[in-house]
Formats: C-alpha cells, structure tokens, sequence
C-alpha cells in the first residue's frame, strides 16, 4: 500500500500543471492571517535605556494601552553600521529562552559598528547620527518614543519609515492557557457584540477584532473577558491531512517598512514568476488613496517549495527566498532597502499609496532588519547588502559556457553520441549533464554499472576535448543499510530528527524512503564535503562537477511538498526556524566539498535550485522547473532580473522549457535569449522529446548555433562583468533603471535587460514575432547594433520596433563603452583559453575594462590576475593598468588580435602604435577595424589613430 501511494505520488509530481491546493494561502496560515487583520490601532512606546558609544543604542519596547500583563517587555537596538546602513533589532528583553538565529548567513565584516555616531533626545524622539556612508550627508535614524516609529533620513531627505502605519505586533513565547490572542466568541454573550458588530475575537493587547474586518476597535476593560484557548492557529493548526503543532505557541512578529512620496517601485523578494516591480496587494493602511489598485489577493510568500511547472502571475512560493526589498525613486535617483535576516516563513504585503509600503509578516524568530540606506549611486545600496552576505563568487570560465542537460542521458553510448554530434557541428558546449537516472538505484555518490560501467574514461573522453561533466546529488539519502552513505550518516546520527528530537525523520521523495542530513550543523556540512573526495565519489574526477536539487527541501509526502515543521536539527530547533536556509547551506556544504576534493585549488561549480541571501557565494541558481511554452520564456527575464536585483547573479532558466515539447521556433527564440543570461543550459523532462540543436533542421541548426557562438564570443566581457561583481556586489544582469535611475520610462521595463552598463539586450519572447519593440535609454546616448556594427535611429520618444526575423536578436553596445571579445571559433572555453582578444570601441570617447586570470584556480587571491583598462580619447586607444600581477615576470602571452572602433565619421589616413610602428586597417561604413597590431595585453601602449 505504501509503494502504491509513492507511486501515485510520484506521478501527481510530474503532471503538467501546479495544483495550488497543495500550497496555503495567507488565509490558510495562522499567523499571516492575525497579521493581516490586525488594524493600525493599538501602539508601542519606546524608552531609551542605553546610549552607549561603544554598543548599540537600546530601548525598553512596550505595548502603550490594552491588557498586558502577561505580554513581556521587548529589547529594541538600533545600529548604524560602518558600512552606512542601520540595523534593527527586536526580540524579548531578557526571555527566559532566546529566540533561534542562524550563525551561516552574515558576514561579521558585515557588522563592524560606525565609529563616527552621535545621539541628540528630547521628550519624544531620539536622534542617531552617523557619518560612515560614503560621502553623503549624515545619516541620522530617528526613534520616535510614543508612538514608536523609526525614520530614516539623509539631510532633508526621508529614505524610508519602521513602523509608520503602526503594524507592529510582536507575539511572544508563553505556556498554553496564558492570555493571548483568540478568535473564539467570548463566553459572555453581552460582551460578544459591539455597535451591532459581532466580536470574532481579540488582540492579545486586549482590542476586539470584529467579523466584518473593520478597523473599529473596542477596549477591552475586564482581563477576563479574553479567551484562554486560542482557534486561530496559536498551538496548533490543520493544513489537508498535515497537522501541526506548536509547542511554544505564537512566536510571530509583524511590522510595516514604508518608504517616501517619492518612491516610484518596490523590487525583490524573490522568488515568483511575476514581473520585477512588485504589485499591489492591499490598500494603503492609512485609508489613503491607493495609486496602484491591488492586483493580488494574498501577500508575496517566501517559504522555499517544490513547485513543478509553476503558474504565472501569481504571488505564491517557488523554491528559493530572498527578504530583500528594494525602493526606487524616479525623481531623485536615490536607490534604498531592507534586508530582514530571518530564514524562517514570511508573508510580505505591498501597497502603493503616499509613496510605497510593504508589511512584513514573520512566523518565528528575531526580528532583525538592516536598512540600506544606499547613497548618490546605485551601486551604493549593493555595496552595503553584500558587505552582510557576500558578493557573487567569481565563477570558473568553464561555467559561463553553454551547459546541454535532460532528465537523463540514458547510458555512456548515449553520452558519447550527443558529445560527438556537438563535434560534427562545431557547435560550442562546455558541459554535458547527467541526472539521477545514472546513480545506481536513486544512491548519490554512485553509478549505475549496467549503463555506466566506465564513468571516468568517459569523463576524461569529454575532457580530451575540454568538456566536463556535472552529476545530480541531492539532500535525501535512500535508506537502505546496504548503502554506505546511509550506514555512515545513521552511525554517526547525521539526520534531521522527528518532533521527538530522537527518531531520525523518515520521508519520500525519488528513493523512495529518505532521509535528510543535517546541514545547519557544521560537522554534518565537513563530513558531507568528504564525501566528493576521488577515493570516496568512486568514479569521479577533478573535472565532475555537481547539480544540487530538490533541496528545499522536498518531501513528497510531507505538508506543501516539503518537511513537517515541527522535525528538529540536531541542536533540537524545530524546523520552522530554519527552514529557508537549508537548500543554501546544502550548496555550500557541496561546494565546500569540491574545493576539498582540490586541495583548496580549484574554484566549484555547484547549481542549485533552492536559494537564500548568500547562495552568491556558493555557485548557481537556476528557476526550476519551467514549460516549453511562450509565457514562460516571456517570464524568465523579469524573474532573472528581480534575483540578481536581490544581489544573486549567477542565475538562469532552462533554455527551452523544462515540461513539454518546444518547436524549433521556440527553440531558437530561448537559445537567443539564454545567451545573453547569466546561466546558459539547455534542460528537458524525460517525458520530453529530445531537444539535442541538431534534431531541429539544418536552419534552426544554424541560428542555435549562432547564439552558442555569440556567447563564446562574449566570454571576456562576460567574465569581467562576473569580476566586477564579485567586487562591488552589482548585479551581472540589470534592469536598465540600474544605469538610468531617473529616466522615468526604465523602472516598468522588464522585458528587456542590461549587461553590465554596456550591452542591451531586447529578446523576442512572442510566438511568430518579427518584431520587438525595444526602449533605448539615457540622454543623447548613441547604441551600436552589435551585428551591423552601425549606430541605432532612435526618435525623440526612445521607443524602436526593431525589425527581429527569426535568426535575430537585437543586441546594442552603448557608445562610451569598450567590449572585450574572442572571435576564434572554438569547441569550449579550455580550448579558447590561449586565443586572442578583440576589443570593440564604441562612440568617439569610450572605456572599458578587461579582466583576466587563469579561470579556475584561486591564484587570483593572490594577485595573479591583470585588470586592465582601456580608454579612447581624442584618436587614441590607451592600455593601462588597474591591478594585479598576471604576467608580471614576462610569462603573459595574452594579446590583442583585433580592434574594431565604431562610429569613426571618416576614414583614417593611418593608425600608428606607440612604438611608431603603422597598423593595417580597413574602413568602411563609419567601421574602422585595425587588424594585427599584435599588443600585449598586460603591457602600456597607446594606438593613434590619424
């Protein structure tokens, strides 16, 4: 009976369609809904209590009316940080058992103090200044006492408002049968109705909450009038079948993050298949006119799923979360945000009113939010978020290649057929994927020797010609006694354990019976990296790479698809706490194992599908399991763009359609837009039909062909731009209201996207199009079309409906800016690793950067790298150097074979080196391209053009 249940599970699992019901809503969660419903009414007051300088400012939080006795003081601190932004803090002041918080998601960096702040008070406000953002004016955070409220500013300038429509509401840890919050009818029958209104229940602050949802309130005089049993998910609540219990009882918080008049769009939270700038879900609080009626019912949700071919348009979970939000605003150009570092399941209304507003609605855990203050540049918000969770990790070369993937490859034959098709075409690839159908019975870490009997001579077959190879491992382990995994993790009680602390939890998904490993636990995340050394992944080499999924982690038969809640680590915390870190914290353990496996010398390459603030550091996301349908390839770019707006770069969806059947025309139209994405693979169902470029015709052939090699082209630039995130923290792929914060037309866009600052790109997502209408921002700004070479008509309006046949994709390089490319056809990125370079000068005036290093080694950490840059005024093309040491002692034989100027006015008489020596060139069509002049790239030289 059971394997029939998991049988008629697993099928549910690969129908072509998401049943919503298997998901809750707001008004299906417990604490979401006593959030929701709470009106703007009763309020906290603040009251200093420590203002030292050498520690965060305290103050005692209380609520300022109502019943509340039973309802503890809160610890409120606030922080202005040495990386310019401010943290919040609040939790119960001295509870007698401290609220959980993860240790693997800040950076300690992160979180030095600034040394330059001062407070000034009075009777009804405290005013922290502080002077460590860049060089903007003083930052000073104002706490309001009574109310409580805190507000931002930078001169004159109100960035963003804690607690201005007053929803705060902290529930607090308490034994069952105390007071608190309820939504039964109170026994006294002449106290259950209030101005011919019904009292459905009361706050635990002691204000009834009416049936009709108004926001009348009616003091309640008599404690004993408030229930002492709550029916409104307190200790226990029913989703279907699931039943889950509370043992310390309602531990949520909730509060309101508005942000001024002048905030134009609110981005993040990802992940949903939505468009970039989030909608409406509510009216405003206040009663204020609402600019943006609401387009959603229920809040944006964050609680990492497993949602196969998810719905569009829709606010509901997918598999990763991200609790940064990020405010725009078109008239100043000021970019600002909050960052709640809490991992645990969170409902996020917004509404657009007088400015924009989000409620924040949290089921357990402390209440710490940073608020990014940002500065007079874009890339300052960013620079403040990543200095708490990391920059993107600078990914191997190889990884930025194209990567050919389906639910499987079947055996090596098969293998080695598709490796050998993609040689007949000279098509570029650089990985080959296998899933889980090579392991031996659904057991990671092993191979099934019927269909792969050799997986290393088949491995180093592909590395012959510089491709690698990439097996699936995910987070649940068969449980099986025979298998060694399984053996050594229950020997050593490795696994999530039941409610009881004690059991190990027992779980299905693609093995059949699972268990799940511990990986919030440090010594369970070493003993997994051991795991990829060569004597234990038997059948591995340096050059197998791995693809972490499921790891949300999934759980067929559990509640949404996932685990129970109330299941424990191994330091006892329930997984209610934890659970949206786990799939990063998995990733990482994996990663961290790669590195091992090298000797610490090689960079990882790990793709993961669950995500949380800080997988940048780990290796790539991609957006699950999508369809081979024309919505969702329209939808893959506003969702690409709103995870790397969440400072997560190294993302992609799979090209062509996870589910279902793509005909050539959508083929190519995906092909097109996953080259100028972040993360470049081709992935299919098994119950697919096979999609490998050649099974498409000879001319579709062609056209996926091409986008393969335009990616292959822009390799250098692509790797630069990965550098310069790895820096700063900027995204790789923006919006374009990134680079062009006050042009009033760029925050909607989300059909169309940057790379860097310098290329845009306007993919065709629309079936049997051949035209795309394309927005070209910035004032007096020239774009170049990157295949004619010549320079874009753009009307007054900015707007071009570009012609778009379908071996097309409009893709512009902005004038001012250099692109470093490679032209040589090659089979992989190995094979590319000595060729030359080509630089392509954009505008009269422009610069650029190259960065280089060896492209997979951390060597760079030590300098061995070279960042170039280039610059072009007045006729003259400079080369200088920015940093590191990369051919310092004369080894470097990288050099430039190429350099092609666009919008030159008239033909050159010659062009000339440094040295004197004259270059030979051709022009034609305002294109002058200088061929051969043989420059090192890592030396000082200066071409002249006469």
């Amino acid at each position: 009976m059971l394997l029939l249940a998991l049988l008629v599970t697993l099928l549910l699992h690969t129908t072509n369609a998401v049943d919503q019901t298997k998901f809750r809503t707001c008004t299906q969660t417990g604490f979401c809904r006593r959030h929701r419903n709470k009106v703007p009414s009763n309020t906290y007051t603040a009251a200093l209590t420590s203002s030292s300088p050498d520690a965060p400012y305290k103050f005692l939080l209380h609520p300022s009316k109502g019943y509340t006795s039973t309802h503890p003081n809160l610890s409120l601190t606030v922080d202005p940080l040495s990386n310019g932004a401010v943290r919040v803090r609040v939790q119960e002041n001295n509870p007698e058992t401290s609220r959980w918080e993860s240790s693997d998601i800040l950076l300690p960096a992160g979180l030095s103090r600034c040394a330059s702040t001062t407070h000034t008070s009075d009777s009804s406000s405290v005013t922290i200044s502080s002077t460590c953002s860049s060089s903007d004016p003083p930052t000073n955070t104002v706490i309001s006492l009574s109310p409580f409220k805190i507000t931002v500013k930078q001169g004159d300038e109100t960035l963003m408002s804690i607690n201005e429509s007053q929803l705060f509401h902290f529930e607090h840890k308490r034994d069952k049968g105390g007071v608190q919050a309820a939504t039964a009818e109170p026994s006294d029958t002449k106290a259950d109705h209030h101005n011919g209104k019904k009292i459905v229940g009361y706050w635990e602050d002691g204000l009834a909450r009416y049936e009709d949802g108004t926001t009348e309130v009616k003091p309640v005089e008599d404690a004993s009038s408030i229930p002492k049993e709550d029916e409104d998910g307190f200790w226990e609540e029913k989703f279907q079948s699931h039943h889950d219990t509370k043992p310390n009882g309602p531990m949520s918080f909730g509060v309101d993050i508005t942000f001024p008049q002048k905030s134009t769009r609110l981005y993040g939270i990802p992940e949903h298949a939505s468009s970039l700038a989030l909608h409406a879900t509510r009216p405003p609080p206040s009663g204020s006119a609402s600019s943006q009626a609401p387009k959603y019912k229920d809040p944006y949700r964050l609680y990492n799923l497993d949602v196969f071919e998810y719905d569009l348009d829709v606010p509901m979970s997918l598999y990763g979360s991200i609790p940064l939000l990020i405010s725009h605003s078109v008239d100043t150009g000021r970019v600002s945000g909050a960052f709640f570092n809490n991992p645990s399941e969170m409902f996020i209304d917004i509404w657009s009113g007088e400015g924009m507003g989000s409620h924040w609605m949290v089921e357990t855990g402390v209440m710490e939010i940073f608020l990014l203050v940002g500065g007079s540049e874009v890339s300052e918000v960013y620079k403040q978020y990543s200095s708490l969770t990391g920059t993107q990790a600078l990914p191997p070369m190889f990884s930025l290649g194209y990567h050919q993937c389906r639910w499987n490859y079947k055996d090596e034959k098969d293998v080695y057929a598709v490796h050998k098709k993609f040689e007949e075409h000279d098509y570029p690839y650089d990985v080959l994927w296998l899933d889980i159908e090579h392991t031996d019975g659904k057991r990671y870490f092993t191979w099934d020797k019927r269909f792969f009997p050799n997986p290393v001579k088949m491995q180093q077959t592909l590395w012959e010609q510089g491709r690698r190879m990439v097996t699936i491992v995910d987070p649940h382990i068969k449980r099986d006694n025979n298998y060694y995994v399984h053996k050594e993790a229950t020997a050593k009680s490795l696994y999530i354990k039941n409610a009881d602390g004690k059991s190990d939890f027992n779980g299905w998904c693609w093995p059949g019976d699972s268990s799940y490993l511990d990986f919030t636990e440090e010594k369970v995340r070493k003993w997994w990296a051991e795991q990829f050394k060569l004597d234990k992944y038997v059948g591995s080499t340096p050059h197998l790479h791995i693809w972490n999924d499921m790891n949300e982690m999934s759980v067929f038969n559990g509640p949404e698809v996932t685990m129970q809640k109330t299941t424990t680590n191994l330091q006892g915390v329930e997984h209610r706490e934890w659970h949206n870190i786990y799939g990063m914290l998995f990733q990482r353990a994996t990663s961290e194992g790669l590195v091992l496996r090298s000797g610490g010398k090689e960079r990882p390459f790990v793709l993961s599908r669950s995500f949380y603030a800080g997988s940048q550091r780990w290796g790539a996301i991609w957006t699950g399991d999508n369809a081979a349908r024309w919505d969702h390839l329209a939808v893959a770019g506003p969702m690409l763009l709103t995870i790397n707006t969440a400072g997560l770069s190294f993302i992609g969806a799979d090209v062509g359609g996870f589910f279902g059947n793509a005909d050539s025309q959508l083929m190519v139209r995906w092909m097109q837009s996953g080259a100028y994405q972040p993360f470049f693979r081709g992935h299919a169902h098994h119950d697919s039909a096979r999609r490998e470029p050649w099974l498409f015709g000879d001319e579709a052939l062609q056209m996926l062909r091409q986008s393969s090699m335009e990616r292959y082209a822009l390799l250098p630039f692509w790797y630069t731009i990965f550098h310069t995130s790895s820096i700063t923290g900027m995204p790789v792929m923006r919006p374009l209201w990134m680079e062009y914060p006050t042009d009033p037309n760029c925050p909607a866009l989300d059909h169309q996207w940057l790379i860097g600052s310098d290329l845009l790109v306007c993919p065709v997502v629309q079936e049997n199009a051949v035209k795309v209408n394309c927005y070209f921002p910035g004032t007096n700004q020239n774009w170049y079309n990157v295949r004619t070479m010549q320079v874009q008509p753009v009307p007054a309006s900015k707007w071009v409906n570009l012609d778009a046949p379908l071996d097309t994709i409009p893709v512009f390089q902005r004038s001012g800016s250099i692109v470093p490319k490679k032209l040589r056809l090659r089979r992989s990125t190995e094979m590319m690793r000595n060729d030359p370079y080509t630089l392509v000068v954009a505008g009269e005036s422009a610069t650029g950067e190259l960065y280089i290093d060896d492209g997979h080694s951390y060597d760079f950490e030590n300098g061995e790298y070279a960042k170039r840059r280039f610059d072009y005024v007045g006729g003259k093309l400079t080369n200088t150097k920015l940093s590191g040491n990369w051919g310092a002692n004369g080894t470097c034989k990288d050099w430039i074979e190429r350099i092609i100027f666009m919008g030159v006015s008239s033909k050159p008489s010659s062009v000339v080196t440094s040295a004197g020596q004259s270059l030979e060139f051709t022009y034609d069509k305002n294109t002058l391209v200088v061929r051969k002049p043989e420059l090192g790239v890592v030396d000082e030289w200066t071409l002249e053009i006469l």
